[in-house]
């Protein structure tokens, strides 16, 4: 039986990239922040993204575009990984997929654009475009709300207690001017936009050298 063809080997690099790159409707592969959700079905829930050890909220630490050939229900497939690290656990990984054909209610059918939109912001969207609200610490499905305000979300009493010692205590009472406000929380791990190559496309070829083993084989070495 004739061997099968070897796939080539992917490599991921982690590079600095614009935030514009980082979001949903660019599909993109990366390191940290916040995920990048494709659409609203199949999210994971606080339960699901609670530490099986300790309990606490598991942290996004990357995602890849990985869309599946010939599946038209994954046209758009993106594979999410998340962690704990609070110590002393560390320990608990949780890993999730969210996909959507080509044709969806989210994005369109063609490819996203190259060039950047004509506003750049660096202000973090937590609600998705199905209207479903994300916690303003980790981006993951915020259910609960604040009880004064009633326009901060988030996916537990853990990040809210974080963000109301970073910020939302002094922001609370102005609606209007908190959600342009989120400080970049130590729950996060550094955003950066994965690079993905084969291993032929960086890798040098191999150059045929010369049989010196009769040459130092004459000067005694």
């Amino acid at each position: 039986m004739a061997a099968a063809a070897a796939r080539p080997v992917e490599l991921g690099f982690a590079e600095s990239a614009p935030a514009w790159r980082l979001r949903s409707e660019q599909f993109p592969s990366k390191v940290g922040g916040r995920p990048a959700w494709l659409g609203a079905a199949g999210l994971p829930g606080p339960r699901a993204l609670a530490c099986a050890l300790c309990g606490r909220p598991l942290s996004f630490l990357l995602q890849v575009y990985a869309p599946l050939p010939g599946r038209a229900d994954a046209f758009h497939r993106g594979i999410f990984l998340f962690c704990c690290r609070e110590p002393p656990c560390c320990a608990g990984l949780r890993v999730f997929r969210n996909q959507l054909p080509r044709k969806n209610d989210f994005y369109s059918y063609e490819p996203p654009s190259e060039n950047p939109p004509p506003e750049t912001g660096e202000s973090v969207c937590l609600q998705l475009k199905s209207g479903a609200h994300l916690c303003r610490v980790c981006g993951c499905l915020g259910p609960k709300t604040c009880s004064r305000c009633h326009k901060a979300y988030y996916c537990s009493k853990e990040h809210q207690t974080l963000d109301w010692r970073l910020g939302h205590k002094q922001t609370c009472a102005q609606p209007d001017h908190f959600d342009h406000i989120i400080p970049d929380h130590n729950f996060l791990f550094p955003e950066f936009e994965i690079v993905i190559e084969t291993e032929e496309e960086i890798m040098p070829e191999v150059v045929e050298k010369e049989d010196y083993s009769e040459i130092t084989g004459s000067m005694g070495i």
